[in-house]
Protein backbone atom coordinates (compact mmCIF):
# COMPACT_ATOMS: atom_id res chain seq x y z
CA UNK A 1 0.00 0.00 0.00
CA UNK A 2 1.14 3.59 -0.63
CA UNK A 3 2.18 5.68 2.63
CA UNK A 4 -0.77 8.00 2.77
CA UNK A 5 -3.91 8.85 4.72
CA UNK A 6 -7.00 10.83 3.74
CA UNK A 7 -9.80 12.26 5.81
CA UNK A 8 -13.08 11.43 6.29
CA UNK A 9 -14.19 14.36 5.01
CA UNK A 10 -12.04 13.82 1.64
CA UNK A 11 -13.52 10.07 1.21
CA UNK A 12 -16.92 11.83 1.63
CA UNK A 13 -16.16 14.49 -1.34
CA UNK A 14 -14.68 11.52 -3.90
CA UNK A 15 -17.44 9.16 -3.25
CA UNK A 16 -20.06 12.03 -4.11
CA UNK A 17 -17.88 12.95 -7.12
CA UNK A 18 -17.59 9.00 -8.08
CA UNK A 19 -21.41 8.72 -7.91
CA UNK A 20 -22.42 11.62 -9.91
CA UNK A 21 -20.06 10.97 -11.91
CA UNK A 22 -21.03 9.36 -15.29
CA UNK A 23 -24.87 9.23 -13.72
CA UNK A 24 -25.23 13.10 -14.56
CA UNK A 25 -24.39 12.38 -18.01
CA UNK A 26 -26.55 9.90 -18.90
CA UNK A 27 -30.95 9.56 -18.80
CA UNK A 28 -30.47 6.68 -15.90
CA UNK A 29 -33.59 4.73 -15.04
CA UNK A 30 -35.71 6.22 -17.53
CA UNK A 31 -37.13 3.00 -18.24
CA UNK A 32 -39.46 3.65 -15.08
CA UNK A 33 -40.57 6.95 -17.23
CA UNK A 34 -42.02 10.04 -14.97
CA UNK A 35 -41.10 8.15 -12.12
CA UNK A 36 -37.17 7.96 -12.63
CA UNK A 37 -36.83 9.78 -9.64
CA UNK A 38 -38.39 7.21 -7.22
CA UNK A 39 -36.43 4.62 -8.46
CA UNK A 40 -33.35 6.59 -7.79
CA UNK A 41 -34.56 7.05 -4.26
CA UNK A 42 -34.98 3.31 -3.58
CA UNK A 43 -32.08 2.50 -5.32
CA UNK A 44 -30.16 5.13 -2.82
CA UNK A 45 -32.06 3.30 -0.37
CA UNK A 46 -31.13 0.13 -1.09
CA UNK A 47 -27.81 0.58 -1.55
CA UNK A 48 -27.06 1.25 1.85
CA UNK A 49 -27.39 -2.59 2.76
CA UNK A 50 -24.49 -3.61 0.16
CA UNK A 51 -22.68 -0.31 1.81
CA UNK A 52 -23.16 -2.26 5.31
CA UNK A 53 -21.71 -5.39 3.76
CA UNK A 54 -18.75 -3.83 2.29
CA UNK A 55 -17.99 -1.60 5.67
CA UNK A 56 -18.37 -5.07 7.69
CA UNK A 57 -15.65 -6.48 5.74
CA UNK A 58 -13.64 -3.51 6.01
CA UNK A 59 -13.73 -3.96 9.81
CA UNK A 60 -13.04 -7.42 9.62
CA UNK A 61 -10.02 -6.62 8.00
CA UNK A 62 -9.31 -2.62 8.52
CA UNK A 63 -5.25 -2.73 6.95
CA UNK A 64 -5.49 -5.15 4.01
CA UNK A 65 -6.81 -4.22 1.14
CA UNK A 66 -9.52 -6.36 -0.56
CA UNK A 67 -6.88 -8.12 -3.11
CA UNK A 68 -5.20 -9.63 -0.03
CA UNK A 69 -8.29 -10.29 2.39
CA UNK A 70 -10.06 -12.44 -0.21
CA UNK A 71 -6.83 -14.23 -0.01
CA UNK A 72 -7.37 -14.85 3.16
CA UNK A 73 -10.84 -15.91 3.10
CA UNK A 74 -10.37 -17.99 -0.32
CA UNK A 75 -6.97 -19.10 -0.25
CA UNK A 76 -4.49 -18.20 -1.96
CA UNK A 77 -5.31 -19.23 -5.35
CA UNK A 78 -9.02 -19.16 -6.24
CA UNK A 79 -8.43 -15.54 -3.97
CA UNK A 80 -5.62 -14.60 -6.46
CA UNK A 81 -8.33 -15.28 -9.23
CA UNK A 82 -11.18 -13.38 -7.69
CA UNK A 83 -8.78 -10.32 -6.52
CA UNK A 84 -7.49 -9.84 -10.58
CA UNK A 85 -11.54 -10.12 -11.50
CA UNK A 86 -11.80 -7.18 -9.35
CA UNK A 87 -8.84 -5.46 -10.93
CA UNK A 88 -10.11 -6.10 -14.54
CA UNK A 89 -13.42 -5.36 -13.26
CA UNK A 90 -12.64 -1.62 -12.53
CA UNK A 91 -10.42 -1.47 -15.12
CA UNK A 92 -13.01 -2.48 -17.65
CA UNK A 93 -15.51 0.33 -15.98
CA UNK A 94 -12.79 3.01 -16.23
CA UNK A 95 -12.91 2.32 -19.81
CA UNK A 96 -16.49 2.68 -20.12
CA UNK A 97 -16.92 5.66 -18.33
CA UNK A 98 -13.94 7.05 -20.61
CA UNK A 99 -15.76 6.19 -23.43
CA UNK A 100 -19.09 8.28 -21.92
CA UNK A 101 -16.83 11.62 -21.85
CA UNK A 102 -15.02 10.97 -25.08
CA UNK A 103 -18.50 10.55 -26.90
CA UNK A 104 -19.95 13.70 -25.11
CA UNK A 105 -17.18 15.69 -25.99
CA UNK A 106 -17.93 14.36 -29.95
CA UNK A 107 -20.87 15.09 -29.86
CA UNK A 108 -21.38 18.75 -27.77
CA UNK A 109 -18.17 20.45 -28.84
CA UNK A 110 -15.35 18.75 -30.90
CA UNK A 111 -17.63 16.99 -33.33
CA UNK A 112 -14.32 16.78 -35.94
CA UNK A 113 -11.90 15.64 -33.44
CA UNK A 114 -11.05 11.37 -33.79
CA UNK A 115 -12.39 9.89 -30.66
CA UNK A 116 -9.14 8.30 -29.82
CA UNK A 117 -7.63 12.19 -29.46
CA UNK A 118 -10.31 13.13 -26.78
CA UNK A 119 -10.51 9.87 -24.84
CA UNK A 120 -6.25 9.90 -25.06
CA UNK A 121 -6.35 13.48 -23.86
CA UNK A 122 -8.52 12.46 -20.79
CA UNK A 123 -6.49 9.65 -19.56
CA UNK A 124 -2.93 11.73 -19.83
CA UNK A 125 -4.75 13.70 -17.19
CA UNK A 126 -5.94 10.91 -15.40
CA UNK A 127 -2.71 9.26 -15.52
CA UNK A 128 -0.73 11.73 -14.16
CA UNK A 129 -2.86 12.56 -10.81
CA UNK A 130 -2.62 8.98 -10.14
CA UNK A 131 1.22 8.57 -10.35
CA UNK A 132 0.51 11.54 -7.64
CA UNK A 133 -0.66 8.91 -5.34
CA UNK A 134 -4.41 9.17 -3.53
CA UNK A 135 -3.81 12.07 -1.04
CA UNK A 136 -3.57 14.70 -4.46
CA UNK A 137 -6.59 12.80 -5.87
CA UNK A 138 -8.57 13.56 -2.86
CA UNK A 139 -7.32 16.91 -2.35
CA UNK A 140 -7.99 17.93 -6.07
CA UNK A 141 -11.50 16.44 -5.15
CA UNK A 142 -11.82 19.23 -2.47
CA UNK A 143 -11.00 22.14 -4.91
CA UNK A 144 -13.39 21.02 -7.70
CA UNK A 145 -16.42 19.74 -5.20
CA UNK A 146 -17.10 23.92 -4.05
CA UNK A 147 -17.22 24.83 -8.47
CA UNK A 148 -19.47 21.84 -9.16
CA UNK A 149 -21.99 22.56 -6.74
CA UNK A 150 -21.70 25.94 -7.39
CA UNK A 151 -22.03 25.63 -11.16
CA UNK A 152 -25.18 23.10 -9.90
CA UNK A 153 -26.85 26.37 -7.78
CA UNK A 154 -26.26 28.71 -10.51
CA UNK A 155 -28.10 25.95 -13.23
CA UNK A 156 -30.86 25.57 -11.20
CA UNK A 157 -31.80 28.95 -10.32
CA UNK A 158 -31.24 29.79 -14.48
CA UNK A 159 -33.58 26.98 -15.60
CA UNK A 160 -36.13 28.23 -13.02
CA UNK A 161 -35.85 31.69 -14.15
CA UNK A 162 -35.95 30.45 -17.84
CA UNK A 163 -39.66 29.03 -17.28
CA UNK A 164 -38.74 25.66 -18.65
CA UNK A 165 -40.08 23.70 -15.94
CA UNK A 166 -43.23 22.11 -16.27
CA UNK A 167 -44.69 19.95 -13.64
CA UNK A 168 -47.06 17.99 -15.66
CA UNK A 169 -45.07 16.28 -17.13
CA UNK A 170 -44.20 14.76 -14.24
CA UNK A 171 -47.92 13.32 -13.72
CA UNK A 172 -49.09 11.18 -13.07
CA UNK A 173 -46.93 9.26 -10.43
CA UNK A 174 -46.67 5.69 -10.73
CA UNK A 175 -48.93 5.26 -13.29
CA UNK A 176 -47.87 1.68 -13.81
CA UNK A 177 -48.19 0.80 -10.52
CA UNK A 178 -44.66 0.26 -8.44
CA UNK A 179 -43.86 -2.86 -10.21
CA UNK A 180 -42.25 -1.43 -13.18
CA UNK A 181 -39.97 1.20 -10.54
CA UNK A 182 -39.10 -1.43 -8.57
CA UNK A 183 -37.64 -3.51 -11.46
CA UNK A 184 -35.68 -0.60 -12.64
CA UNK A 185 -34.13 -0.03 -8.90
CA UNK A 186 -33.03 -3.64 -8.49
CA UNK A 187 -31.88 -4.45 -12.07
CA UNK A 188 -30.19 -0.72 -12.85
CA UNK A 189 -29.63 1.90 -10.39
CA UNK A 190 -29.13 -0.64 -7.82
CA UNK A 191 -25.43 -1.40 -9.38
CA UNK A 192 -25.15 2.21 -11.22
CA UNK A 193 -24.16 4.58 -10.07
CA UNK A 194 -24.57 3.27 -6.23
CA UNK A 195 -23.03 -0.11 -6.27
CA UNK A 196 -20.11 0.48 -8.04
CA UNK A 197 -18.27 2.32 -5.61
CA UNK A 198 -17.33 -0.85 -4.24
CA UNK A 199 -14.19 0.55 -5.67
CA UNK A 200 -13.67 2.41 -2.45
CA UNK A 201 -13.33 -0.72 -0.63
CA UNK A 202 -9.68 -0.36 -1.93
CA UNK A 203 -9.68 2.85 -0.64
CA UNK A 204 -10.90 2.66 2.65
CA UNK A 205 -7.67 1.34 4.17
CA UNK A 206 -6.23 4.76 3.78
CA UNK A 207 -8.52 6.47 5.75
CA UNK A 208 -7.30 8.23 9.32
CA UNK A 209 -10.53 7.58 11.42
CA UNK A 210 -11.99 3.96 10.71
CA UNK A 211 -14.75 4.87 12.50
CA UNK A 212 -16.03 7.00 10.49
CA UNK A 213 -15.96 5.42 7.43
CA UNK A 214 -19.49 3.70 7.67
CA UNK A 215 -21.54 7.27 8.92
CA UNK A 216 -19.53 8.63 5.97
CA UNK A 217 -20.29 6.42 3.17
CA UNK A 218 -24.03 6.95 4.06
CA UNK A 219 -24.08 10.01 4.03
CA UNK A 220 -22.03 10.37 0.95
CA UNK A 221 -24.42 8.10 -0.81
CA UNK A 222 -27.49 9.71 0.40
CA UNK A 223 -26.21 13.34 -0.87
CA UNK A 224 -25.95 11.67 -4.45
CA UNK A 225 -29.18 9.71 -4.44
CA UNK A 226 -30.72 13.03 -3.73
CA UNK A 227 -28.97 15.03 -6.34
CA UNK A 228 -29.62 12.50 -8.83
CA UNK A 229 -33.29 12.45 -8.07
CA UNK A 230 -33.18 16.31 -8.46
CA UNK A 231 -31.68 15.82 -11.64
CA UNK A 232 -33.30 13.65 -13.32
CA UNK A 233 -37.06 15.47 -12.09
CA UNK A 234 -35.76 18.62 -13.85
CA UNK A 235 -34.80 16.93 -16.96
CA UNK A 236 -38.04 15.10 -16.89
CA UNK A 237 -39.93 18.25 -16.08
CA UNK A 238 -38.20 20.35 -18.75
CA UNK A 239 -37.50 17.59 -21.50
CA UNK A 240 -40.52 15.69 -20.75
CA UNK A 241 -40.16 11.93 -20.66
CA UNK A 242 -39.86 10.65 -24.57
CA UNK A 243 -37.08 13.55 -25.42
CA UNK A 244 -35.32 12.43 -22.02
CA UNK A 245 -35.42 8.66 -22.97
CA UNK A 246 -34.13 9.44 -26.41
CA UNK A 247 -31.20 12.40 -25.40
CA UNK A 248 -27.91 10.91 -25.22
CA UNK A 249 -27.11 13.41 -22.76
CA UNK A 250 -30.02 14.90 -21.02
CA UNK A 251 -29.24 17.00 -18.75
CA UNK A 252 -26.65 19.07 -21.38
CA UNK A 253 -29.83 19.22 -23.49
CA UNK A 254 -32.00 20.72 -20.71
CA UNK A 255 -28.79 23.46 -20.37
CA UNK A 256 -28.94 24.03 -23.87
CA UNK A 257 -32.46 24.83 -23.54
CA UNK A 258 -32.11 27.76 -20.99
CA UNK A 259 -32.81 31.43 -21.93
CA UNK A 260 -33.14 34.33 -19.84
CA UNK A 261 -33.63 38.03 -20.96
CA UNK A 262 -32.88 36.63 -25.00
CA UNK A 263 -29.11 37.24 -24.27
CA UNK A 264 -28.28 34.58 -21.47
CA UNK A 265 -27.98 31.18 -23.62
CA UNK A 266 -25.67 28.46 -24.96
CA UNK A 267 -24.57 27.69 -21.20
CA UNK A 268 -23.59 23.59 -22.05
CA UNK A 269 -20.02 24.43 -22.12
CA UNK A 270 -20.02 25.59 -18.85
CA UNK A 271 -22.01 22.58 -17.42
CA UNK A 272 -19.86 20.13 -19.88
CA UNK A 273 -17.03 21.40 -18.03
CA UNK A 274 -18.26 20.02 -14.44
CA UNK A 275 -19.35 16.88 -15.86
CA UNK A 276 -16.14 16.19 -17.09
CA UNK A 277 -14.48 17.08 -13.58
CA UNK A 278 -17.12 14.64 -12.34
CA UNK A 279 -16.03 11.60 -15.19
CA UNK A 280 -12.53 12.42 -14.13
CA UNK A 281 -12.64 11.64 -10.72
CA UNK A 282 -15.06 8.26 -11.17
CA UNK A 283 -11.77 7.02 -14.07
CA UNK A 284 -9.33 8.21 -11.28
CA UNK A 285 -10.60 6.31 -8.70
CA UNK A 286 -10.92 2.88 -10.34
CA UNK A 287 -7.56 3.62 -12.10
CA UNK A 288 -6.28 3.76 -8.95
CA UNK A 289 -8.22 0.89 -7.34
CA UNK A 290 -6.67 -1.16 -10.21
CA UNK A 291 -3.23 0.08 -9.77
CA UNK A 292 -2.77 -0.70 -6.02
CA UNK A 293 -4.97 -3.53 -6.40
CA UNK A 294 -2.70 -4.75 -9.34
CA UNK A 295 0.50 -3.78 -7.63
CA UNK A 296 -0.36 -5.43 -4.10
CA UNK A 297 -1.20 -8.45 -6.10
CA UNK A 298 1.93 -8.63 -7.94
CA UNK A 299 4.15 -7.73 -5.11
CA UNK A 300 4.99 -4.52 -7.06
CA UNK A 301 7.17 -2.32 -5.04
CA UNK A 302 6.63 1.25 -6.90
CA UNK A 303 2.49 1.04 -7.98
CA UNK A 304 3.04 4.15 -9.89
CA UNK A 305 5.36 2.54 -12.46
CA UNK A 306 2.31 0.40 -13.72
CA UNK A 307 0.09 3.92 -14.64
CA UNK A 308 1.45 3.80 -18.22
CA UNK A 309 0.42 0.58 -18.89
CA UNK A 310 -2.85 0.44 -17.36
CA UNK A 311 -3.53 3.46 -18.70
CA UNK A 312 -3.05 2.21 -22.21
CA UNK A 313 -5.32 -0.53 -21.57
CA UNK A 314 -8.04 1.40 -20.19
CA UNK A 315 -7.86 3.33 -23.75
CA UNK A 316 -7.67 1.19 -26.06
CA UNK A 317 -10.28 -0.66 -24.01
CA UNK A 318 -12.45 2.34 -24.48
CA UNK A 319 -12.11 2.20 -28.61
CA UNK A 320 -12.87 -1.56 -28.70
CA UNK A 321 -15.54 -2.26 -26.31
CA UNK A 322 -18.22 -1.37 -28.39
CA UNK A 323 -18.15 -0.27 -32.36
CA UNK A 324 -20.86 2.69 -31.66
CA UNK A 325 -22.56 5.04 -28.68
CA UNK A 326 -25.92 2.98 -28.53
CA UNK A 327 -24.57 -0.24 -28.81
CA UNK A 328 -22.13 1.04 -25.27
CA UNK A 329 -25.13 2.19 -23.99
CA UNK A 330 -26.97 -1.35 -24.51
CA UNK A 331 -23.74 -3.35 -23.02
CA UNK A 332 -23.43 -0.94 -20.26
CA UNK A 333 -27.39 -0.89 -18.67
CA UNK A 334 -28.11 -4.78 -19.94
CA UNK A 335 -25.47 -6.88 -20.51
CA UNK A 336 -22.79 -5.92 -18.36
CA UNK A 337 -25.57 -5.26 -15.20
CA UNK A 338 -26.24 -9.43 -15.38
CA UNK A 339 -22.66 -10.56 -16.38
CA UNK A 340 -20.64 -8.52 -14.24
CA UNK A 341 -22.48 -5.76 -11.66
CA UNK A 342 -25.01 -8.39 -10.11
CA UNK A 343 -22.62 -11.14 -9.27
CA UNK A 344 -19.57 -8.64 -8.84
CA UNK A 345 -21.15 -6.23 -6.62
CA UNK A 346 -24.50 -7.96 -4.68
CA UNK A 347 -23.20 -11.59 -4.83
CA UNK A 348 -20.06 -12.61 -3.93
CA UNK A 349 -19.42 -9.88 -0.99
CA UNK A 350 -22.33 -11.33 1.35
CA UNK A 351 -20.21 -14.60 -0.09
CA UNK A 352 -16.83 -13.26 1.83
CA UNK A 353 -18.68 -11.66 4.83
CA UNK A 354 -20.36 -15.11 5.75
CA UNK A 355 -16.82 -16.59 5.08
CA UNK A 356 -14.78 -13.66 7.36
CA UNK A 357 -18.14 -13.87 10.05
CA UNK A 358 -17.52 -17.74 10.44
CA UNK A 359 -13.57 -17.81 10.40
CA UNK A 360 -13.34 -14.97 12.71
CA UNK A 361 -16.07 -16.79 15.22
CA UNK A 362 -13.98 -19.84 15.33
CA UNK A 363 -11.01 -17.40 16.22
CA UNK A 364 -12.74 -16.12 19.21
CA UNK A 365 -14.04 -19.29 20.51
CA UNK A 366 -10.37 -20.59 20.69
Amino acid sequence: MEKAKISASQLFILMVLFELGSSLLLPIAIEAKQDAWLAILLGMVSSFILFLIYHKLYLYYPDLLPTEYMQKLLGKVIGTILAFVYILYFLYDASRVLRDFGEMLLTFSYPDTPLFIASALLILVTIYTVRKGIEVIARSGEILFIFIYVLAIIGFILIVCSGLIDVTNLKPVLEEGILPVLRVTFTQILYFPFGEAIVFTMILPYLKNPKKAKVTMLCATGLTGVNLAITMLINISVLGVDLTARSQFPLLSTVQSIQVADFLERLDVFFMLALVIGGFFKISILFYAAVIGTANLFKVKSPSQLSYPLGLIILFMSMTISSNFQEHLHEGLRIEMLILHIPLLAIIPPFLLLIAFLRNRKKQRW
